[in-house]
């Protein structure tokens, strides 16, 4: 049904959006570089983190919403929210809703049978979790609502295409999927892509020659600004850094669960599942978690927990197929051409237009919830001059 939504003529239709808020990205980090730079290192200090969370939220409120939340705009985490259609409009920090909604639902999946009672629990982990997941619903009520409201047809977005999908019957989606679906893009599409963002600035900062070399790459091909995509896609140290990040973070690091065959009328008596020497038996949930596999010394070497973007020119088959931040098969992630020009976009602009220097010691600290969630990143940032 949503599949047409992510078409080749639908993802080149997408770049004016992601390109128009990596406009205002720039814009206000020259804005912060001139106004608020240490007069004795010439650097503004920001937790880019912050910055990377409001960039890939307006992305996709742009996208799947028809509007940016204005977050880049007004430099904070808030965004318009409605429990139901026609019901009041209230404020919530998005980026926090969504945080937590990721981690009280990585745990809920765990154990299911606790949600029923999760937000009548005294841990408010638990009560403000179920919370966060019922502000985030609201958040696509009151986008879909404004769209179904005041339909723009000049648009050619993600809602666009989702209010063309027809069911198996030929009906149009009802205001209830469009919404569902239109979350689906807001969860999947976000902090997916900060986190990732946030992740590959730290290890190019702490990693020695690596900004050197994208910098020499990207000034060879493109000017200051924002870049268009067809400029970009083949730059080959880009899409090295880009692969090793994935690779190195894996942002989406549990592993989604499948089940081994059940019984079923067409197959009564399934026969176990035997996986390199293993038997499972019918209805086993099994999972591969993509950390475990992406950071095999087995696999990747001895250098396995090292950044390292020259790899990737010489990648291995068993390494090309141990490769997995999108998952695999037929229901792997939907939006990756998406995700890949809009990543592929911010790593052009970021080095190209800006230099840094690391303002934290130690490892990026991360939180573990659906999602491999890093707490921040403090850098001193300022416009490059050449």
């Amino acid at each position: 049904m949503v599949s047409h939504t992510f078409s080749a003529k639908s993802i080149g239709q997408f770049e004016q959006y992601i390109h128009a808020n990596l406009e205002m990205f720039v814009k206000r980090w020259s804005e912060m570089s001139k106004n608020e730079k240490n007069p004795k290192t010439d650097f503004a200090s920001i937790d880019a983190l912050h910055w990377f969370n409001y960039l890939a939220f307006d992305i996709i409120g742009d996208l799947a919403f028809g509007a940016p939340f204005g977050m880049l705009e007004n430099g904070k985490d808030m965004a318009e929210i409605r429990k139901t259609p026609d019901g009041p409009v209230t404020f919530a920090p998005a980026v926090e809703v969504l945080n937590r909604r990721g981690e009280v639902s990585g745990t809920l999946g765990c154990y299911p049978q606790l949600k029923p009672y999760a937000k009548y629990l005294p841990d408010p982990f638990f009560s403000k979790g179920v919370e966060a997941v019922e502000n985030l619903a609201g958040i696509a009520v009151a986008r879909v609502s404004q769209r179904l409201e005041n339909p723009n047809t000049d648009r050619v977005d993600l809602l666009a295409r989702l209010m063309e999908g027809k069911d198996e019957h030929g009906e149009k989606l009802g205001r209830a999927e469009l919404t569902a679906e239109a979350l689906t893009q807001l969860i999947a599409g976000s902090d997916t892509t900060s986190n990732t963002s946030c992740a590959l600035l730290y290890w190019c900062l702490t990693t020695p020659g690596v900004v050197e070399k994208l910098q020499k790459e990207l000034d060879a091909a493109i000017g200051e600004g924002v870049p268009k995509y067809e400029q970009v896609k083949d730059l080959r140290y880009v899409s090295n850094v880009i692969q090793e990040t994935m690779r190195i973070h894996s942002t989406s690091s549990l592993g989604l669960p499948r089940l081994t065959p059940m019984a079923s009328p067409e197959n009564p008596a399934p026969a176990p599942v035997e996986i390199l020497g293993y038997t499972f038996p019918p209805g086993t949930a099994l999972s591969v978690p993509s950390y475990s596999l992406h950071h095999s010394k087995d696999i990747w070497g001895p250098d396995a927990d090292e950044f390292v973007p020259e790899r990737w020119d010489k990648i291995t088959d068993r390494q090309k197929n141990a490769f997995i931040p999108f998952s695999y098969g037929p229901r792997s992630c939907v939006g990756r051409n998406v995700a890949e020009m809009e990543m592929t976009c911010i790593v052009a602009t970021v080095f190209r237009n800006f230099e840094f220097e690391m303002q934290q010691s130690g490892p990026l600290e991360t939180r573990e919830g659906f999602l491999r969630k890093p707490l921040e990143l403090k850098v001193g940032m300022r416009r490059r001059t050449n």
